[in-house]
């Protein structure tokens, strides 16, 4: 059985320095919300329609709302030949560590 490593917040900044591609699998309402910049958008049951969309050649981090969802995503696209893994606790984790937050309201927040 697949398990998909978990990164936490530092570990997954420094990722995102080295190219690594931040997939968000929430539903769009969380989405729109708040999100990390820079993040992808395709939420976890749209997941295995855009697979090949996916770089098989960068890490792809998976994150939702507190790392449940994600943690599904990440072992699907292993599982699908991708490199991926899960990020820890998810957006409520990145939001508390105070990692930048954009969104399409006057003040981006998690939900």
């Amino acid at each position: 059985m697949v398990e998909a490593r978990t990164v936490n917040i530092a570990e997954a900044l420094d990722l995102f320095e080295g190219g690594a591609l931040f997939l968000d699998v929430r539903e769009i309402n969380e989405w729109e919300s708040g999100r990390a910049p820079n993040a992808t958008h395709i939420a976890l049951n749209e997941v295995p329609d855009h697979v090949d969309e996916l770089s098989s050649d960068s890490l792809i981090v998976c994150v939702c709302r507190s790392g449940a969802r994600s943690g599904r995503a990440a072992k699907f696209l292993i599982e699908q030949g991708r490199d991926a893994v899960n990020l820890e606790g998810g957006m409520l984790a990145w939001s508390a560590e105070g990692a930048p937050i954009v969104g399409d309201i006057d003040e981006p927040t998690i939900i």
